[in-house]
């Protein structure tokens, strides 16, 4: 058994990964079992180099705020602001603080340096703009799609104004509130402008698609983009607030589900300009349905990955990260029974896996469930073994 395990591992680089294959994939996923290890995002970073360079794909999608990221990509594409600004305020999460993502940022800008903007590097944030403890404001999204219309669209066609937006959207902090997570009462999303600023919401982006024709001839590719992630941002945070305000039992599932829809719009977006590499954690890209307890109540959803897979079929593939030890998080040695304990007795610090193989060598011996001592990691579910493309192991997770 030990030896045909070996056998399904192979060195950890871009062509072994796109090895495991049958195609090339439009969208090739890449997750990780928890966040904030700068280990992980240097493997990320090494495999986008490769891919990059080697394969032709241009783009990489994280798990941040797409409005955000427009700072990011505007920096690696043409420099604008400064490497420190976009640090601090294209990246949500805190994501910005992390040396491996700057060091991302300052590659792409030197990548893409001299270059035709034919073979730029792009950056994307992929995620909603939803911290963990809130949900921004609709206003930066509605003002902009109006903005946009504003500025090739005879006035008569609008159903409002922008003053009237303003009105209706009122100061921030009351869509901002972090109280609203967890005490429904706390949101303004049910409220008689929240009501009125979702039928304009639909009514602008119903006028962008229309007036699509003319609004295509009339802007630069990277305008009419822009303006459709406006568009859908805007829809998407009004309806996530709405449902922020909802009291039925199902109110944290059905945000959490909300959350990963507006992952996976983003992600039909980017994709349309050429092949995307995506990171994030496996429990947004895994096919699967997810599930995660909060606060004793099991929530489960329809992943990004899950939502995307169903229309790109093999153009969608999906590789998840596992990991051996977290020490410095009480992670310690896995279970020889597990998954992880399996992969661990292998000789490599690291190395990706044919998922679909591996399973079929474990045949009716699953491994054990492996239990997780500390909340920011999620082991591996070996039951999701053969639905996975493949699996990147790292042995053991380095303190920094």
């Amino acid at each position: 058994m030990a030896t045909d395990i070996k056998d399904t591992a192979h060195a950890v680089d871009a062509a072994a990964v796109l090895r495991l294959l049958s195609t090339r994939p439009r969208l090739l996923a890449l997750g990780e079992p928890t966040h904030g290890e700068d280990t992980l995002l240097d493997l990320r970073n090494d495999l986008f180099r490769q891919l990059a360079e080697q394969e032709g794909y241009r783009t990489i999608a994280i798990e941040s705020d797409c409005l955000a990221g427009l700072l990011v990509d505007d920096y690696v594409t043409s420099g604008t602001g400064t490497l420190d600004e976009v640090m601090e305020h294209g990246f949500s999460h805190g994501w910005g603080t992390s040396a491996a993502n700057r060091e991302l940022v300052r590659w792409m800008r030197a990548h893409n340096e001299g270059r035709p903007a034919s073979e730029h590097l792009r950056f994307a944030g992929f995620d909603g703009p939803l911290e963990i403890a809130a949900a921004a404001s609709p206003r930066q999204a509605l003002t902009a799609l109006h903005a946009y219309l504003a500025a090739r669209l005879d006035a008569d066609l609008f159903p409002c104004t922008a003053d009237t937006l303003d009105r209706l959207l009122g100061p921030d902090d009351r869509w901002t509130d972090p109280a609203a997570m967890m005490d429904p009462a706390r949101s303004v999303g049910q409220s008689a402008e929240a009501r009125e600023l979702r039928l304009l919401a639909d009514d602008l982006t119903a006028l962008l698609d229309a007036q699509r024709p003319h609004l295509r001839a009339a802007s630069s590719p990277e305008e009419w983009d822009r303006a459709r992630l406006h568009g859908r941002t805007a829809v998407g945070l009004l309806r996530y607030h709405h449902w922020m305000a909802d009291a039925s039992p199902g109110r944290l599932s059905r945000l959490v589900g909300l959350r990963d829809q507006m992952m996976a719009h983003n992600l039909f977006a980017v994709v349309a300009r050429g092949p995307v590499f995506v990171h994030t954690h496996n429990s947004h890209l895994q096919r699967e349905k997810s599930s995660v307890r909060m606060g004793g109540q099991l929530l489960e959803w329809w992943s990004a990955g899950a939502l995307v897979s169903g229309r790109l079929g093999k153009e969608y593939a999906f590789v998840a990260t596992a990991l051996g030890t977290i020490r410095h998080q009480g992670v310690d040695t896995p279970p020889p029974d597990t998954l992880e304990g399996l992969l661990y007795a292998l000789p490599e610090d690291r190395c990706v896996i044919d998922a679909p193989r591996l399973a079929a060598v474990l045949g009716d011996e699953r491994p054990a469930p492996r239990e997780s001592p500390w909340f920011g990691y999620a082991p591996f579910d070996p039951a999701h073994l053969a639905d996975s493309d493949g699996i990147v192991f790292v042995k053991d997770m380095a303190q920094r």
